[in-house]
């Protein structure tokens, strides 16, 4: 229980609020007014017993000498998202709230930053992830009992607008693998029909693929990160999966392989992992041109692959696990406006229907 010691100083009367907390350590504050004492006392029995108390001295501690203690804590994250994750804390949050002391960043500071970076002319979706590692690195503070609250929540972001997809049809598939260069026509191929992404089309190996059942299994990605490649898995959990490959692209993916060599399926010119700059730059690029296709990005092919899926009359359900994705409902938000509609739907509505008696209701009989 908190307990008030009332002082007689040279300059008044004073309040001392001694009382311990969680860890059993004696502590005090004073105040010069009783009613400023008590309130602070009932607040902080409450705080103890809720178990929401947090040191008063570690919200003295600044936004970068906390980025500093917990950064290198932090685990499960992919090569990419960490480098990721780095720049968006050197180049947008530090220079904020690195010298802010984590108890003065408050809800209004938040919002202020995230206006100046729209205002600045960011991109919706860099606010919204800077925003995102402030919230995450924020709520570490609070588990840790730095700070009470995470003054990210409930601070409005800008919307982020989705960009259109590009989708191919087989003749615009076609003439792209006959536009770029021989060694990566079999790769546009695989990645317009079988929807890999280009991590997982660079990091194929040939034990992957099984040309008698034609099938190709997705098991790892490969990012660039710093110049450096590490492979892992797939992007989600359900990205390890197994794809079909259809009849045609089966053939000149055999031919493909039989022409190359390496445990890569499709490897940089000089063998090893795709740099996708360099490739975008080298051989991309030159070909979308080349085949009147400008703009179209290496990722649409995976958007075409869904499309062409769709088309055939595959199920959402179906889709998503070809996808790798781990929920139908990521398909349907994406590519639902590509699904055709259920004629039978629509038929077995009309015949129930047709128990109503129209002419009698509008009064026609």
């Amino acid at each position: 229980m908190a307990a008030i010691e009332k002082r007689h100083t040279s300059s008044g009367d004073r309040y001392d609020v001694r009382y311990r907390d969680p860890t059993g350590r004696l502590r005090r504050k004073t105040f010069r007014r009783l009613g400023d004492a008590r309130t602070y006392a009932r607040e902080t029995e409450a705080d103890v017993l809720r178990g929401d108390w947090t040191d008063p001295q570690s919200g003295k501690v600044t936004f970068a000498e906390w980025w500093d203690r917990w950064w290198p804590t932090t685990v499960n994250l992919r090569p990419s998202s960490r480098a990721r994750d780095e720049s968006y804390a050197r180049n947008h949050l530090l220079p904020q709230f690195g010298p802010m002391r984590l108890a003065s960043i408050d809800h209004t500071a938040v919002s202020a930053w995230v206006a100046d970076l729209t205002h600045a002319g960011r991109a919706p979706a860099t606010v919204v992830k800077a925003a995102q590692i402030l919230g995450k690195t924020l709520d570490a503070a609070v588990d840790a009992s730095m700070i009470r609250s995470n003054p990210t929540r409930r601070v409005k972001l800008p919307r982020i607008e989705r960009h259109e997809m590009r989708f191919l049809d087989p003749e615009q598939v076609a003439r792209l693998a006959f536009a770029i260069d021989e060694r990566y026509a079999a790769m546009v191929l695989v990645g317009a029909y079988c929807g890999l992404r280009l991590g997982e089309l660079s990091a194929l190996r040939r034990e992957r693929i099984d040309l008698l059942h034609r099938r190709v299994e997705v098991a790892e990605t490969v990012t660039e990160v710093n110049g450096h490649h590490h492979v892992g898995p797939p992007k989600t959990r359900a990205g390890h999966r197994t794809v079909p490959i259809p009849r045609p692209v089966s053939e000149v993916l055999a031919t493909h392989l039989d022409r190359s060599s390496g445990p890569l399926v499709f490897s940089a010119p000089n063998g090893g992992f795709i740099r996708p700059s360099l490739f975008r730059r080298r051989f991309w690029v030159p070909a979308t041109a080349g085949a009147d296709l400008a703009g179209v990005r290496v990722h649409d092919l995976r958007h075409t692959a869904v499309a062409l899926w769709i088309a055939a009359g595959a199920s959402p359900n179906a889709i998503a696990a070809r996808a790798g994705h781990t929920s139908v409902v990521t398909v349907l938000d994406r590519y639902g406006h590509l699904l055709p509609g259920d004629d039978r739907a629509d038929d077995a509505l009309d015949a129930m229907a047709s128990a109503v008696p129209t002419q009698a209701i509008l009064r026609l009989a």
